[in-house]
């Protein structure tokens, strides 16, 4: 065994500090290197991580909203973080030792057969919720009531338009930033309201909704491998 204090235990430690910086460098890297056009976006992804990243460690919660083809994209996003995405997720070994003591036949293939993963939830996946919202309260409001009631501060809301102008989008970023939940705009190149309100905005290179879509698919990619490779590598 290492004791901490040794320097073979600090030698060990900085290098798998920086095999972890560097894998979380090289997934920016790869994203600009196969669109060269997001190289303008590239100080507001690293921002969006920095927030993302403190949630990851805090573990608090993720959230992702927007609608069609963002709200697509928004389950998209959960999907890759609560499951492995690039990286293998085992359980841990006390995770596995928990499993194995609770139920002995079974806790093998419960170890082997859960991952670990970021905690995200989309917004746009409560259907009996936001059709009940719609049709009772306001639509206006469908993402914004699930921000006020899931989120907590230190949170993070994804906010997802490719206008940066939808409003059930825009009322869930300014309910957000009143309780102290972090924004995360990807938006357009006509930037919207959301680029006032968000704490970041990645306003990608396009105005027409399907090409705005279609470089918001690799940036949150990217994302999500950074987070990844902080979190699990």
């Amino acid at each position: 065994m290492i004791r901490k204090g040794s320097t073979k235990f600090f030698i060990t430690c900085r290098f798998f500090y920086f095999d972890m910086k560097e894998q979380v460098q090289k997934e920016c890297d790869i994203l600009l290197m196969n669109y060269p056009q997001l190289s303008g976006c590239a100080d507001d992804i690293w921002a969006a991580y920095e927030i993302l990243k403190n949630a990851c460690r805090n573990r608090n919660l993720i959230m992702t909203c927007g609608n069609g083809g963002s709200a697509a994209d928004a389950e998209h996003i959960t999907g890759e973080l609560m499951k492995s995405f690039k990286l293998k997720r085992p359980l841990t070994a006390e995770q596995k030792a928990a499993l194995m003591d609770s139920y002995p036949e079974e806790g093998a293939y419960f170890a082997g057969h859960l991952q670990r993963g970021i905690r995200a939830i989309s917004l746009v996946s409560q259907s009996s919720l936001s059709s009940a919202y719609i049709n009772d309260v306001a639509p206006d409001m469908v993402f914004a009531q699930q921000v006020f009631v899931y989120g907590s501060e230190g949170d993070v809301l994804v906010a997802i338009t490719t206008s940066g102008n939808s409003t059930n989008v825009v009322n869930a970023c300014k309910v957000a930033n009143t309780f102290g939940i972090r924004t995360i705009g990807m938006i357009g190149e006509h930037g919207g309201k959301l680029l006032e309100i968000c704490d970041v905005t990645i306003r990608v290179p396009a105005c027409e909704t399907f090409r705005v879509q279609e470089y918001h698919l690799p940036v949150y990619h990217a994302l999500c491998a950074m987070l990844e490779a902080e979190t699990f590598s």
